[in-house]
């Protein structure tokens, strides 16, 4: 298994890595550096220099100013020109026992990763005034995502497709909008609630992939699994952190914060040990009728 804290990536990924690293660490601040893969458009391009980055940070090539209020010049994120997005019910589903179907599904995947990546870029960049240890855990979880995505992209090639051949939806980037102007909301929302749906519904997608005999598909949703455990642990940890800065209950805030910014309502089924590995305890579980 590959270690959550430091991921294997494939020999060319690394080697792109290494060969954008100067490139990225011209910039001398963290948060600008984020700030510049953000606005990257290319996909592939944009994993590679997020995976750079973290690199130049834990060289010290590069600093962090978690007091500076930083400004985006342009609208981000930046993405390509595909996938077209669309509502979310105007992403077809198609049957698994078909190539396409299956590919389908890993596009689906891929493009959840790549919102991820822009989603860790976002918490590093936009929230100023944390400890430094807020900005390396994003960062990480940055470069995990950008693993997942060329994973799945990757694999998605095997199967004659690239990113961007299907169309995908953009709720996870709109929630992200939704909580822009505080980072307990963001913490709150997006690791604890989206990404941990993804930890409930990891399991029955890698069973379907495996039933369809996509073997190296299947492997790479349990590196994804594993991997998530961590990030929505991140979110916990600094959603605690902010309610007991703010002198918030936190089981409150957090239904009081899901309920202003109209999140996802959570449906079965759930995986409760990861979630339980993941940091909740088991009163926000039942908080959150999670059985």
């Amino acid at each position: 298994m590959i270690s959550p804290t430091s991921p294997e990536f494939s020999s060319s990924a690394s080697d792109s890595a290494e060969k954008n690293i100067d490139l990225v660490s011209t910039q001398t601040d963290l948060r600008s550096s984020a700030l510049d893969c953000l606005i990257q458009a290319d996909a592939r391009s944009k994993a590679t220099d997020v995976q750079a980055l973290r690199q130049a940070y834990l060289a010290q090539q590069l600093t962090l100013n978690a007091r500076t209020q930083l400004t985006a010049p342009v609208e981000i994120p930046g993405r390509p020109l595909k996938p077209e997005l669309v509502p979310p019910l105007g992403v077809k589903r198609r049957a698994m026992n078909t190539v396409e179907g299956r590919a389908t599904l890993i596009h689906a995947l891929a493009h959840i990763e790549f919102n991820a990546i822009n989603l860790a870029l976002d918490a590093i960049w936009r929230f100023s005034d944390m400890p430094d240890a807020y900005y390396s855990d994003w960062l990480l979880v940055a470069q995990e995502e950008a693993y997942h995505f060329t994973l799945l992209a990757d694999h998605l090639v095997t199967l004659g497709f690239e990113y961007g051949d299907f169309p995908a939806h953009n709720s996870l980037w709109e929630l992200a909008e939704r909580t822009q102007d505080d980072v307990l909301s963001r913490m709150a929302l997006v690791p604890r609630t989206m990404e941990a749906r993804g930890l409930d519904a990891t399991p029955a997608l890698r069973a379907k992939i495996a039933q369809a005999g996509d073997q190296a598909a299947a492997e790479i949703l349990d590196i994804i699994l594993r991997d998530e455990i961590g990030h929505v642990a991140i979110g916990n940890r600094w959603f605690a952190y902010l309610c007991e800065q703010r002198q918030l209950e936190p089981i409150a805030c957090f239904a009081q914060l899901a309920a202003q910014f109209r999140a996802p309502t959570l449906r079965a089924p759930f995986n409760v040990a990861a979630r339980l590995a993941a940091g909740f305890t088991q009163q926000e579980l039942n908080a959150m009728n999670i059985s």
